[in-house]
């Protein structure tokens, strides 16, 4: 008899297993066939007995319903087996209705979860996690309810395909068979009314149970709400503690730094008070300090030079160039190069013992060889007083040298803004569009302007130009390596503004333009023009405005966003000749990485490799700008040196960091110490110090004054100036809805302006004619002779011309 229970407890239980126990036939083997025995289904059970008296004992076989599989093979027959198939029951019933009780009470059993595993794993559930458990619960329960009326339907689906046919037989009165068909629709019915019977109650239950546990669906929602809350909550308060503890660590570095080099400094102010006053002045050195010895050198001499170095005087430590072995560079490093032996080829200039244990005694790995360091050390102890009365010599001679300065224009000095409106309060979330916008080129998606700043990208390159007396200077040199000194100095200075700016420039519009003229006050002026649009692509100009120095670059950039950070690659060589020395300089930009778009405060790094190149002599530079990392100190720290293109020997050493100063070094030698090659140097002179930004400057996207003063509206500028493009103005001046409708405005003129050029060209092909490629206003093609004469846009001239004359008449119409 099938003993089922539908009854939903108090708790809200699911349905308890089906319990069956009655005679059927199972195979034993081919000699006794099929033997009568006493089968008993129990808790997802079925075992079998010789009789109803056996139970008492042991039972003869069992197998476990779940995971096992029921097959009917006739009309009596059926086979049972576990789910590793060790074990099969080839069973026969009685009669049909006999054997369709049994298979439906195996199925039923199957889908269900023995009660005792469930004890079990209640017993194991701890109450921390009841919630949880109870939505398993939950599950479990609706799970075995679908199975029932999945198991029902099959059932009623098996069962009306005979009665169907047994009905469509047509019957006649003196028909023999009559009464075995009635027989058998009769027996058809009664399956098919227990089956419906079945469906019925399985459906009753499934209505019941989901309308009865409606409240604890709800309750489980409003826990896993609380709870994804909870944990928002904590990992917002582990990115602000984690960016405390780096805050700290870093401090703490930098303090332990401060007092290292204080500690290395006290022993050279005595020596070093003497030449102070010559380091206001522009900088003086004897020529011929560096450690070679003459011929006539005598072995005390080297030994009162060169003093044994301790491991605590050790300043810091600097790159080996990667290129010393190349006189004459191709192309300009960005990242690891290998390290040259620059001292073995040039073995006939120096000693050879002294040269192999110069290379020998290199800190490097051995198995990476840009790793290659040299160990910076201050120098001790003077040199006799002959060369210091010679050194105070030179230094009076020199100063007395009259330099051409830097000619400003005599015009009055034009007072600018210092600030600009301060930044609405809207909050927006960046992971919201950014999530989406992995792996792609950030140039092609449409930002919002509420990642932006209200600067053009045409205006942030002029924010190299912020520091633009460092070029100044660079013209006060006495020798190549020197103006080189300031050049690094300046390419430098150009990160300063991305410590804390964090907003991205607007895209320029293909044809929009530039203009900077600081003629009154910083000597220079320069003009920029979006030449490209795919890839987007700026040429830029910038000339001093007494001719003594010009410089430009075509500026592109690839950008990726990896997940966690956002990374900037710029493109292209920027250019800066020297009227006066002839010194034409080159050098590629490092990488910039925004770091924490995810959780925690957005934050600028630069990291990687940049060499400066004179292509007159062959001077090098070479910086390393080191990334931040938790287990080394020193955040934002460069360090390098600059060679001689004739010797290839270590002129200056460069040290510093690229948000708040750098310092340059000349080398007077070198000096063993246990077996270790370090560059003994004089005491830092400060080239560049950034200068301390507003107050306030957090309210209006942390601008310099500088970059307040570069978007403020102006006279007779051409129609193309980016001052002009509204949605960057409407932004400036807070009305950001107002600016995201002109931005999406903007783009669509200009894809319509694309489509059409596109299609004149796709005309122009059918007619077979070339189409013309879209040509720059104040740009042209060249070939750039240190770059493998690759074609780059060169200014052509004639802007500051047409302003004179106001005639714009070859602007086109972009906003």
């Amino acid at each position: 008899m099938l003993k089922e229970s539908s009854e939903m407890d108090s708790g809200g239980a699911a349905t308890p297993p089906p319990e069956m126990k009655g005679w059927l036939f199972k195979w034993t083997n081919y000699i006794k066939g099929y033997q009568k025995r006493w089968f008993v289904l129990h808790n997802g059970l079925l075992s079998y007995y010789r009789s109803a008296a056996e139970m008492a004992r042991s039972c003869r076989g069992t197998i476990s319903l779940p995971g096992a599989w029921i097959r009917r093979e006739d009309s009596l027959n059926f086979v049972v087996s576990n789910g590793g198939g060790t074990q099969t029951f080839h069973l026969r019933a009685n009669t049909e209705l006999e054997l369709q009780k049994w298979v439906t009470a195996l199925e039923i059993a199957k889908v269900q979860d023995n009660p005792k595993a469930e004890d079990d794993s209640e017993e194991e559930v701890p109450q921390e996690v009841e919630d949880d458990f109870e939505k398993r619960e939950l599950m479990n329960s609706i799970k075995t309810l679908a199975s029932k009326l999945e198991t029902c339907h099959k059932l009623i689906l098996k069962n009306y395909s005979p009665l169907q046919q047994a009905l469509d037989v047509p019957l006649q009165e003196n028909d023999p068979e009559l009464k075995d068909r009635i027989k058998i629709i009769k027996e058809r019915s009664s399956l098919f009314k227990l089956a419906s019977d079945m469906l019925m109650e399985a459906s009753s239950d499934f209505l019941e149970h989901s309308l009865s546990q409606g409240s604890r669906w709800q309750r489980l929602l409003a826990s896993e709400r609380e709870q994804r809350l909870k944990l928002e909550d904590m990992v917002e308060h582990m990115a602000k503690h984690h960016s405390q503890l780096e805050t700290q660590v870093r401090n703490e570095i930098n303090d332990q730094t401060d007092h290292n080099h204080k500690t290395h400094y006290t022993s050279l102010v005595s020596n070093a008070s003497s030449s102070s006053s010559s380091q206001h002045q522009p900088i003086s050195h004897n020529q011929n300090c560096r450690s070679d010895k003459s011929e006539g050198s005598s072995d005390d001499e080297e030994d009162v030079f060169v003093d044994a170095m301790d491991d605590q005087a050790i300043g810091f430590t600097v790159p080996v160039p990667p290129g010393l072995q190349m006189s004459h560079p191709s192309n300009h490093c960005r990242t690891d190069s290998d390290l040259s032996n620059k001292f073995a080829n040039n073995s006939d200039e120096l000693d050879d013992a002294q040269d192999l244990d110069r290379v020998s005694n290199f800190s490097c790995d051995e198995d990476n060889p840009s790793n290659m360091q040299f160990n910076v050390v201050h120098r001790k102890n003077i040199a006799d007083s002959k060369k210091q009365e010679q050194e105070d010599s030179d230094t009076k001679k020199s100063s007395s040298v009259k330099i051409k300065t830097p000619v400003k224009t005599t015009t009055s000095i034009r007072k600018r803004r210092s600030r600009i409106p301060n930044k609405p309060d809207i909050s927006f979330s960046l992971w919201s569009i950014m999530k989406n916008c992995i792996g792609k080129d950030l140039t092609k998606i449409p930002v919002p302007v509420n990642f932006a700043e209200p600067l053009s990208m045409l205006q942030r390159l002029v924010e190299d130009f912020e520091y633009s007396e460092l070029l100044d200077k660079a013209l006060l040199a006495r020798n190549d390596r020197e103006q080189m000194l300031y050049v690094a100095a300046f390419t430098v200075s150009a990160y300063s503004t991305t410590a804390i700016r964090v907003g991205k420039p607007f895209n320029p519009l293909l044809g929009e333009t530039y203009e900077c003229d600081r003629s009154d006050d910083k000597g220079f002026r320069s003009i920029s023009e979006q030449v490209s649009h795919h890839p987007p692509m700026v040429a830029q100009y910038c000339e001093s405005t007494n001719g003594s120095w010009r410089y430009w670059q075509e500026f592109t950039m690839r950008s990726k966003f990896k997940g966690k950070y956002l990374e900037v690659e710029p493109l292209g060589i920027a250019h800066l000749e020297f009227t006066e020395s002839g010194n034409h300089f080159t050098w590629r930009k490092v990488k910039t990485l925004v770091h924490n778009f995810v959780v925690g405060k957005l934050w600028i790094d630069q990291m990687g490799e940049m060499e400066i190149v004179n292509h007159k002599n062959w001077d090098k530079c070479h910086m390393k700008f080191e990334p931040y990392s938790y287990f080394v100190g020193g955040a934002k720290k460069i360090t390098g040196t600059i060679t001689s293109g004739s010797t290839g020997s270590v002129e200056w050493v460069l040290n510093g960091k690229w948000d708040s100063k750098f310092e340059g070094s000349h080398v007077l030698g070198e000096t063993n110490n246990k077996g270790k090659s370090s560059l003994e140097i004089e005491a830092p002179i400060l080239l560049w110090e950034v200068n301390p930004p507003s107050k306030e400057s957090d309210k209006y996207y942390n601008f310099s004054t500088f970059a307040c003063e570069l978007n403020e509206l102006e006279d007779d500028v051409a129609p193309t100036d980016s001052r002009l493009r509204p949605d960057q103005r409407l932004m400036e001046d807070g009305l950001w809805d107002e600016a995201n409708t002109e931005k999406i405005r903007l783009e669509e003129k200009q894809r319509t302006v694309r489509k059409a050029r596109e299609s004149e060209a796709e005309a122009l092909t059918r007619e077979g004619r070339s189409p013309e490629p879209y040509t720059p206003i104040w740009f042209r093609k060249e070939n750039d002779p240190q770059n493998g004469d690759k074609l780059i846009h060169i200014y052509q001239g004639n802007y500051w011309e047409c302003k004179e004359s106001q005639d714009w008449s070859k602007c086109p119409d972009i906003y």
